[in-house]
Formats: structure tokens, C-alpha cells, sequence
């Protein structure tokens, strides 16, 4: 027998990913009321149908395929909806609060960035200082995959630094950083 890599364990579906997903949603829904200025609950009930029309999972497929991938960027299928709206509600009721957080620790005005990146950035503010069992770490690697996925060509660094600046500032965020700062993982 020949010597081989460990094998990751495989993790079941769901956890990680329905909140990858519902950071993503969150993200399209927070974008449409920042361009749009609807009101939460209309932004909500755009992304997430009412109960009766939610699909049944024993419900036949279609006999031609339909092309779902407009559908698929926007399902709600396989999402964290619990997170989805935490963060949807979340970031619209104390906006200001994430602003101010945020702005000293920028280059320019809030106003002036780019809306998906300011976006982005309230999501991972308000996500740093209301989500304190999702290490600092998480909130800040989901945040910059975000600005990969949907951002400009290099507005991941900057998501990466204003978000590290904004979470060594908060108080509740600092013990963690004081054992890496000191040379621990």
C-alpha cells in the first residue's frame, strides 16, 4: 500500500454553502434597494416567494429543460434564509451606525465607492460586530470571495483591508487579534 494524501472529509450539504448562498442573495437584494430604494419587505417578498408557491421537493421535473440560469442566479433553493434576512434587515435598520464604522477607515467617502463594494462592506460590518461566533476571519475571507464574485478586478484587497481595519477597531473583535498579532495561527 502506497502512502497517500489524507482525505478531506467530505461535508454534508448545506451549512456553509446555504450561507455562501444567502450572503449572495443578501448581497443582489441589498444592491436592488441601494440603486432602488424600495422597502425591505418589497425586496423580500422579490427574492423570496410566499410559502403556498414555494416548490414541493417531490414535484415532477419538467419533460424539456428549461434554461434556468437566470433562475439559478437568483434561487433561493439551498439558501440560509434565516441569514438571508438577518442580513437584509440587519444592514437597512442601522445603515447609518455601519457607515460610521466604516468611514474612518477609508480613502474617500463612503458615497464615492463603488455600490457593490459599499454594499459589501456594510454586510461584513454589520456581520463583525452582530455575528460574534463567526470568527473574524470567515466574515472576511465570505466578504472578499463576494467582491471576486461581483466586484471590480481588485476591490477584493481593498474589501480584505478596510474590513480588517474596521474589525481590529471594534472591541469585542481584538482578542482575536492579539494572538495572531503575536505570532499565533
Amino acid at each position: 500500500m502506497t502512502e497517500q494524501e489524507p482525505r478531506r472529509k467530505r461535508r454534508p450539504p448545506g451549512g456553509q454553502q446555504t450561507r455562501q448562498r444567502a450572503r449572495q442573495r443578501a448581497l443582489q437584494a441589498l444592491y436592488q434597494w441601494q440603486m432602488g430604494g424600495l422597502s425591505a419587505s418589497d425586496i423580500e417578498r422579490q427574492f423570496l416567494p410566499p410559502e403556498e408557491d414555494m416548490p414541493a421537493p417531490d414535484k415532477e421535473p419538467p419533460a424539456i429543460e428549461p434554461d434556468t440560469e437566470l433562475e439559478d442566479a437568483t434561487s433561493m433553493d439551498q439558501v440560509d434564509v434565516a441569514l438571508f434576512r438577518e442580513l437584509l434587515h440587519g444592514v437597512m435598520e442601522r445603515l447609518e451606525e455601519w457607515d460610521e464604522r466604516i468611514q474612518p477607515h477609508l480613502t474617500r467617502s463612503i458615497a464615492s465607492l463603488d455600490p457593490v463594494e459599499r454594499v459589501i462592506l456594510r454586510m461584513g460590518t454589520y456581520e463583525l460586530v452582530e455575528r460574534l461566533q463567526v470568527p473574524t476571519r470567515v466574515v472576511i475571507n465570505e466578504c472578499v470571495e463576494l467582491a471576486k464574485q461581483f466586484g471590480g478586478q481588485d476591490g477584493h484587497k481593498y474589501i480584505n483591508a478596510v474590513l480588517d481595519k474596521v474589525a481590529r477597531a471594534d472591541r469585542f473583535r481584538q482578542t482575536e487579534f492579539a494572538g495572531r498579532d503575536k505570532g499565533g495561527s
